[in-house]
């Protein structure tokens, strides 16, 4: 995909992930509404956001509706050496009163089984992105895959943290709004990465916020305030994009 915003190519990149597309809709909700066209809005939107700006340059894994395998979405990343990756989807359960935004970071395991659930659902491989690991003995591989996975795991989670701060307000956070789960797309041993759960497609309210442009444009302006901060600390902190 194309890599937009300021020609200087030393400037971060944001890969950003619109959920589902294609011939897989995702989750549906009342009527037409459908999770793949929420979740490409969305990602449009918080496009926008960071362009406007002009601090980063910005992909998207898809800006159609079209079908991406899951290795796909995080290859993207990895071949464009993006410093950030954030996927968007919108979450549906079997009850209406399931509501509210959640951020999720990697585990092998879930935070709860309702984390584990949602994993379930969007996963339809289970393979770990990998590091430049030859030549090296098995154990010294497993010692730097543990360590790489580790610290992407912290960073993410800086990140999450960031994302339910900045958001407070605009966007009604779920009961648990930061969870653990083992998504495909969250995999890569490189890059930080977050899975935003936008809000219960499933749920009302959480249906009329989703496709109301100016909600859109205000949430996508809270993860965007996340985002820039939190590259702004990584640069601080002396790590180069």
């Amino acid at each position: 995909p194309p890599v937009e915003g300021p020609a200087d190519a030393s400037r971060p990149l944001v890969v950003i992930d619109a959920g589902h597309g294609g011939h897989d809709p995702g989750a549906s909700g009342e009527g037409t509404l459908r999770e793949k066209n929420v979740t490409l809005a969305l990602a449009l939107a918080l496009r926008d956001a960071l362009l406007a700006d002009g601090r980063v340059r910005v992909a998207l894994t898809r800006d159609s509706d079209r079908f991406l395998v899951l290795e796909e979405r995080a290859g993207i990343a990895r071949q464009l050496k993006a410093d950030l990756f954030v996927s968007i989807h919108a979450d549906a359960a079997e009850t209406p009163d399931a509501h509210g935004a959640t951020v999720y970071t990697l585990s092998d395991r879930g935070s709860d089984a309702a984390a584990d659930q949602v994993a379930q659902r969007e996963n339809r491989a289970d393979d770990v992105n990998g590091v430049a690991l030859g030549g090296k003995s098995e154990a010294v591989a497993s010692i730097l895959v543990d360590l790489s996975r580790r610290e992407m795991r912290e960073r993410s989670q800086r990140l999450s943290d960031l994302v339910v701060r900045e958001g407070q307000g605009p966007v009604t956070f779920h009961a648990n709004p930061q969870r653990q789960a083992a998504f495909v797309v969250l995999k890569s041993l490189d890059l930080p990465s977050v899975l935003v759960e936008a809000g219960y497609i499933s749920s009302p309210d959480d249906a009329r916020r989703l496709i109301d442009p100016a909600w859109r444009k205000e949430f996508a302006a809270r993860v965007a305030q996340a985002v820039e901060i939190f590259l702004a600390r990584q640069e601080a902190a002396g790590i180069a994009p």
